[in-house]
């Protein structure tokens, strides 16, 4: 699905002083008809973010935006597409978009819910997950294992509890 210009499939949660912004590469459709991120129940972003600490209790996707509250953001590197990485146009990622929202709210740390993503926003091949040498501008950059059911081979909680101990400290 593509969406006009001026709109967003999902809004961004972002504002000024962040720790944390989780940036995948689009919203899935069923995230897309309920307007919530990670929503399908195969995803396992939520029980991650719990199970590695990073939120008090596992969240409903449709309570993403008390993520707010914990200084946590989330954006897609397309925003006006939904589906699967594979059924998405070639032009879907918007990195210039991206790394301007990241500039201009300078959250500590970027995470990217997926090697795709941050290879799209990056513009290298990633090899293992966790920090990468790369900044934009003052933020640093961390690259997880996706949540999606889809990539459940490659599936591993670690990267995102090395993730919560990076956020706290």
């Amino acid at each position: 699905m593509k969406l006009p210009a001026e709109q967003h499939v999902l809004p961004d949660l972002l504002r000024p002083g962040l720790a944390l912004v989780f940036c995948g590469t689009a919203a899935g459709e069923r995230s897309a008809r309920e307007g919530a991120y990670y929503a399908h129940p195969g995803n396992l972003f939520w029980r991650a973010l719990f199970e590695a600490s990073i939120t008090p209790r596992r969240l409903r996707p449709t309570e993403y935006p008390q993520l707010l509250d914990l200084g946590i953001g989330l954006t897609d590197l397309a925003k006006r597409h939904s589906g699967n990485d594979a059924d998405l146009p070639r032009d879907a990622f918007d990195v210039p978009a991206l790394l301007a929202k990241i500039e201009r709210f300078q959250p500590r740390l970027l995470a990217f819910t997926s090697k795709t993503a941050a290879r799209a926003a990056l513009g290298r091949p990633i090899g293992d997950c966790g920090l990468q040498p790369e900044r934009i501008g003052q933020t640093r950059v961390v690259t997880l294992p996706s949540p999606s059911g889809q990539a459940r081979g490659h599936w591993d909680l670690e990267p995102w509890r090395a993730l919560a101990r990076l956020a706290a400290g």
